[in-house]
């Protein structure tokens, strides 16, 4: 990884995440609060994500890459669990899309930024509520 993107991945973890912990707490937009469990330690993790709800799930933009702690961890654990709008949603292993399908998803002013910003790899959560 890249000094300018260890930087950068350290002011979101320390700055933005909080933003983003308050407004998925709120219901707000895309905003969606992913649990899921360390494939080393074994520890539970908390993080505010951004999700697009699709009729039998949730399709994520992977603006880092598939290389990110959380999906190596869900994928690990086989699966995990999203706060979304105040309801909880339970799903197993993430699945990688195509391009098409996970822009598909998104509103258009996201695939415009994400077309900016070079995002090309997507997972899908297929979920349901969890009881």
């Amino acid at each position: 990884m890249s000094g300018d993107n260890k930087r950068l991945r350290v002011f979101v973890k320390r700055f933005v995440n909080p933003v983003l912990r308050n407004l998925a707490t709120m219901s707000v937009g895309p905003f969606a609060i992913m649990r899921h469990v360390g494939r080393s330690s074994g520890k539970s993790y908390e993080i505010p994500i951004m999700v697009w709800r699709v009729s039998d799930g949730f399709v994520i933009a992977l603006t880092y890459g598939p290389n990110v702690d959380w999906l190596r961890n869900l994928m690990a654990a086989g699966g995990g669990s999203l706060r979304w709008h105040k309801q909880d949603y339970a799903f197993q292993r993430p699945e990688f899309i195509d391009e098409k399908a996970g822009l598909a998803a998104l509103p258009p002013v996201i695939r415009r930024f994400l077309g900016l910003h070079g995002t090309h790899e997507f997972v899908k959560l297929v979920s349901q509520p969890a009881a």
